[in-house]
C-alpha cells in the first residue's frame, strides 16, 4: 500500500483511486440540493426578479452569488431587486463595467455589462476587505 492508498483509505474511494471510465461509488443520503432545499430552499432570483417586473431584462445572479446569499443568510425583497437593477441602469449610464453595489448592509460585485451579479457578501465578510477591478461603486 502506498501513501495515496492511505491517504484515501476509509474515505469510500477505491485504493488505487479512480481509473477513468469508473464511476465514483455513490454515498447515501440526500443531494447537496436536496439537503439545500431541506435546510431553507434555493432562492430562486429569476423569480424574485419576475416578481419586481423585471422579467428577462433584469438583474441576473451567479451560481456563484446565489451559492453566497444563501451561505451568509442573505435575502433581497423584489423591492430591492427593482432598486438594485435602476442602480445597474445608471452605472451602464456613466459607462460602468465592474461595479461595486452597497445595499442593505451587503455588497454586491456586479458586471454591468452583462447585467449579472457576481458575487454577494454580508457586512461581516466586508471587514478588511479590497475590492479589485470594479470601476464604479454605488451607495444605496
Amino acid at each position: 500500500m502506498n501513501s495515496f492508498d492511505n491517504a484515501i483509505k476509509g474515505t469510500g474511494f477505491p485504493a488505487g483511486g479512480v481509473s477513468q471510465g469508473k464511476s465514483i461509488p455513490s454515498t447515501t443520503g440526500p443531494s447537496f440540493k436536496d439537503a439545500l432545499n431541506q435546510a431553507g430552499g434555493l432562492v430562486d432570483m429569476k423569480k424574485v426578479a419576475n416578481d419586481a417586473g423585471l422579467g428577462d431584462k433584469g438583474i441576473k445572479f451567479s451560481n456563484h452569488a446565489i451559492e453566497r446569499m444563501q451561505s451568509r443568510g442573505i435575502s433581497f425583497k423584489a423591492e430591492d431587486i427593482s432598486k438594485l437593477n435602476e442602480a445597474v441602469d445608471r452605472a451602464a449610464g456613466k459607462g460602468s463595467k465592474d461595479s461595486l453595489i452597497l445595499m442593505n448592509d451587503s455588497a454586491l460585485i456586479v458586471s454591468v455589462k452583462n447585467r449579472t451579479v457576481v458575487t454577494v457578501m454580508d457586512k461581516t465578510a466586508l471587514k478588511e476587505n479590497v475590492f479589485t477591478n470594479i470601476d464604479s461603486t454605488i451607495v444605496m
